[in-house]
């Protein structure tokens, strides 16, 4: 098996081997019974531990980001924590993008702060900022987004790995946007892939979950223990029901690029609209770099009004997209940031104006997305 969609579909999904059921059982057990003391079956002995069913969406994770090992967790912010924790101790640095998600932020901010875990926001597209910023010995993770929420900015994931390689330092991926149908950031040369399987991987909307991809064997052994020793580990049902929507991611991103590519054109031909965010348009910034890391540019998009005002305006007449926290569903959503998911970065440098609104473009039929954008828009 070779072709990702393959893979998607097949890798640790064999029929069940005792009666032949094309869709593996969800192991719901707490616990495992033993064949005496310390003769673990598989080695299975407890859910927090281990599960079945955890380990088959492991394994899966791990194949399509094109990884060696797979941990899936509670949720993103839950294997994000594991990360840091897994890397750092009180007195080390981290080094984290001009603009990212909220909650990561608020994370290392203000959990990972307190716990003598420095944070700084840096500009990942200025070397010479980049460079400055790593304070040999004590910076040990760079943590990237990109695409990136809600700006969706696009980062050099082989440049900067390199730069923090020459330093001794982990490069960490978020790749919930892209997810691994249109970007492998390991393949790149980062070190560490993150996703809120939340997002596009579960992508119904009906899933809570996250999940950290490495190769290194000893840097996978670390974070697999503060699975463990910590417990924020995904539940058997979660864990199935992302098995069994990753099997259609491929057709679901196709999807959601091409719907949001006509989104991103029809908004950008407004003149009510500020400004478009959305790698797919030739005119972005990271447009040529998206092109060469990613096979696609995505589902979401975000758009810039003149005011705060006119952007809630905005998000209150529209009827399809409903206005939610959240993305990645295939049911499309809009997100005013500066109050809903990046509420807690008021007044820090990741800070989103009021004037920006984020668009999750789902799987609808385009022509029904584009007629309700074009009615809030008057």
């Amino acid at each position: 098996m070779s072709e990702f969609e393959t893979r998607a579909i097949h890798v640790s999904q064999d029929p069940d081997a005792n009666n032949g059921a094309v869709i593996p059982p969800i192991y719901m057990s707490s616990t495992h019974k033993q064949d005496g003391v310390g003769g673990l079956r598989d080695g299975f002995e407890y859910n927090r531990a281990a599960n079945p069913t955890r380990t088959a969406l492991q394994e899966a994770l791990a194949n399509l980001e094109g990884g060696k090992f797979g941990l899936s967790f509670s949720s993103g912010l839950a294997g994000e924590d594991a990360v840091v924790r897994a890397t750092c101790a009180p007195g080390d640095h981290v080094i984290l993008g001009s603009d990212l998600y909220g909650g990561t932020f608020r994370l290392l901010n203000r959990i990972h702060r307190a716990a003598g875990i420095d944070s700084e926001v840096v500009d990942l597209s200025n070397d010479e900022a980049l460079r400055a910023a790593i304070k040999p010995g004590k910076t040990k993770l760079i943590w990237v987004e990109t695409p990136s929420n809600p700006m969706l900015a696009i980062f050099d994931i082989a440049h900067i790995s390199k730069i923090a390689k020459e330093h001794g330092v982990l490069t960490v991926v978020d790749n919930t946007f892209a997810t691994p149908y249109l970007q492998r950031p390991l393949e790149f040369g980062a070190d560490i892939v993150t996703h809120s399987t939340t997002k596009f991987l579960g992508g119904h909307s009906d899933i809570l979950g996250g999940a950290v991809v490495v190769n290194d064997p000893e840097l996978h052994e670390k974070i697999r223990f503060i699975q463990f020793a910590a417990g924020a580990v995904s539940s058997p049902f979660d864990c199935w029901l992302t098995h069994r929507s990753i099997k259609t991611l491929a057709v679901r991103m196709d999807k959601h690029c091409s719907n949001a590519q006509q989104v991103a054109e029809f908004l950008d031909a407004q003149a009510s609209v500020e400004q478009v965010y959305y790698p797919g348009l030739p005119s972005h910034p990271g447009h040529e770099l998206a092109k060469k890391q990613m096979s696609g540019f995505g589902g979401i998009v975000s758009l810039r009004f003149a005011t705060e005002k006119a952007a809630k305006n905005f998000c209150s007449k529209t009827k399809l997209f409903t206005l939610a926290e959240s993305l990645g569903g295939v049911e499309s959503l809009i997100n005013h940031p500066a109050e809903m998911t990046h509420a807690s970065a008021a007044g820090s440098p990741i800070e989103v104006g009021g004037e920006i609104v984020r668009l999750s473009v789902g799987i609808e039929n385009p022509n029904d997305l584009l007629a309700d954008l074009a009615q809030a828009l008057g």
